[in-house]
């Protein structure tokens, strides 16, 4: 993995990222891990505002020159925004990842499953039990 995890943000075995925003929102993308092993993406569909979303349901898809992916929301609730720079410039999420490349805000409908998803360190006994 080229760059370091942000220990701020939570993780999915299915390589979505979550980041808690101070007013309980969570915003979700997808890893460096997963951006890099799809390669350039030309692609992006995310999931419509006031969508209610189940925790493990196929919500968006991003797509680059080899494969497509469906991403999976990390938890239940109600999407509030997408991420609509995306579709002109889907390259953002090989660009940075874990900023400018989010793919959508969500309204928890626990916020205490927050908690329970993969810290970083999960994470990356996670991905090198992978290698």
């Amino acid at each position: 993995m080229s760059n370091p995890l942000p220990a701020d943000l939570r993780y999915t075995e299915s390589h979505e990222w979550v980041r808690q925003n101070p007013d309980g929102s969570l915003t979700i993308g997808i890893s460096d891990h997963a951006q890099h092993a799809l390669g350039d993406l030309v692609f992006v569909e995310t999931p419509e505002a006031g969508r209610v979303l189940a925790a493990g349901e196929a919500c968006a898809v991003v797509e680059s020159v080899k494969a497509a992916s469906d991403v999976y929301s990390p938890l239940a609730g109600t999407v509030l925004e997408a991420n609509a720079a995306l579709a002109e410039a889907p390259e953002k999420i090989n660009a940075d990842p874990y900023g400018d490349g989010w793919l959508w805000r969500l309204k928890p409908a626990s916020p205490a499953a927050f908690a329970a998803l993969l810290d970083a360190t999960g994470y990356q006994r996670l991905l090198a039990a992978a290698e």
